[in-house]
């Protein structure tokens, strides 16, 4: 980028500084389904799993596909831990994070909280209540997290299973990203 703003302290901006700034962001976000690409691959490597975590996601977007999940959906089921590229102690909440502009409340819930969920397989393990998730039993989306994890996430850690591949799933990324952010809304 060869123009930079004027400003040393945002006080002091200009409404063309803004304007710079702005039209830059909007190139990112132009490119951010290509770097979420990336962040996946970066997924595919070891893995204490008998999948790396890139296939983990592969497996979880292939089930939600089989069983007719919209195409949102399936776009967050690729997704939901690609947290763990930034933070794997919250993954959750990152994985979220970067959908919320562009997800249904119910899409959001569900990715913010499936790693809760997910404890219901093994919180028992380390003495404590697997149940944990029926805190959020009120929720209007608790069910379809309990499904998300029981039907497409659990289960996905299997290196028999026909997934389909990164590129298969990429255009689908491209659509959901090209959103105006909060127009679902």
């Amino acid at each position: 980028m060869s123009d930079t703003v004027a400003f040393t302290a945002m006080e002091h901006a200009s409404r063309a500084d803004y304007d710079l700034v702005f039209e830059h962001d909007g190139q990112n976000i132009a490119h951010q389904a290509d770097r979420i690409i990336g962040w996946l691959r970066m997924m595919d490597g070891d893995s204490p799993y008998q999948v790396s975590r890139l296939e983990h996601c592969l497996q979880t977007a292939t089930r939600a596909e089989q069983d007719g999940a919209d195409e949102e959906t399936v776009v967050c089921a690729l997704l939901h831990d690609i947290g763990d590229v930034l933070s794997p102690a919250n993954h959750s909440q990152v994985a979220a994070a970067l959908l919320r502009p562009y997800v249904s409340e119910k899409n959001y819930w569900i990715v913010l909280n499936h790693g809760l969920f997910q404890g219901y397989y093994w919180m028992h393990f380390y003495d404590q209540d697997r149940d944990t998730r029926d805190k959020l039993m009120n929720n209007p989306h608790y069910q379809a997290c309990v499904e998300f994890c029981a039907r497409w996430d659990q289960v996905s850690f299997d290196p028999l299973f026909e997934s389909k591949p990164l590129e298969y799933f990429a255009p689908m990324i491209g659509r959901l990203f090209a959103r105006e952010p909060g127009a679902h809304l």
